[in-house]
């Protein structure tokens, strides 16, 4: 069974390995435009599915779905005054944001494809995972030197959980892998209903050991 991972993002494939998985990365291309009257759920979902579909479609003209192949797709937003945000992209961009956001709440959207390749038969699946954070109340200097570091500018929603931002969360509820652009707990159960238990995509089972 080979594990694809349809994203370009180091903190998804961190996570899947954290968690004893080892995937492959392949990057999708894709318009991630959203659309007129379209909801974070809908945009979320629809962005996850369309990369999956890419890759897939990658792996089919490379003659690479010869073998089981479970494949993820993500695409995470966040919601904030009833709008939706991605990457910022400027220093401007991130500090702007952050005088808006800091003290209040916003919520990570975060949409899942889930697709399972068997004896040339293809199963998916595309939900949805939220997850409610506070922010704390930085300083102007504090959001100034967030935004001189870089990173805020490339991840969705401006900030992170697992490295430089973590000290500006102060409460999460709901899954918080979510935040960082992956719901564990969400993958997992997508598998199960899609007939693949979690730990068949381990790449040595539980209780065994590896043999020389």
């Amino acid at each position: 069974m080979q594990l694809i991972l349809a994203s370009s993002s180091r903190a998804r494939l961190e996570t899947l390995r954290a968690a004893g998985l080892l995937p492959v990365s392949i990057p999708p291309e894709i318009d991630e435009t959203a659309r007129i009257d379209e909801s974070v759920t809908e945009l979320t979902c629809r962005l996850a599915r369309q990369k999956g579909e890419g890759v897939l479609k990658i792996l089919g003209e490379r003659n690479l779905l010869d073998r089981e192949t479970i494949l993820l797709a993500c695409d995470t937003m966040l919601e904030f005054e009833g709008r939706t945000y991605g990457k910022p992209g400027t220093k401007a961009s991130v500090v702007s944001r952050w005088m808006r956001m800091r003290g209040r709440q916003g919520i990570i959207h975060t949409g899942h494809y889930v697709a399972v390749v068997r004896d040339g038969r293809l199963t998916e699946d595309t939900r949805e995972a939220a997850t409610v954070l506070s922010f704390a109340d930085l300083t102007e200097q504090e959001i100034a030197d967030y935004a001189a570091t870089g990173e805020p500018q490339a991840v969705a929603g401006g900030f992170t959980i697992d490295s430089f931002g973590g000290p500006f969360i102060t409460r999460i509820e709901g899954d918080p892998h979510n935040v960082v652009g992956i719901s564990l707990p969400l993958v997992r159960q997508i598998l199960l209903d899609l007939g693949v238990a979690w730990f068949d995509l381990w790449p040595i089972p539980p209780g065994t050991q590896a043999r020389d």
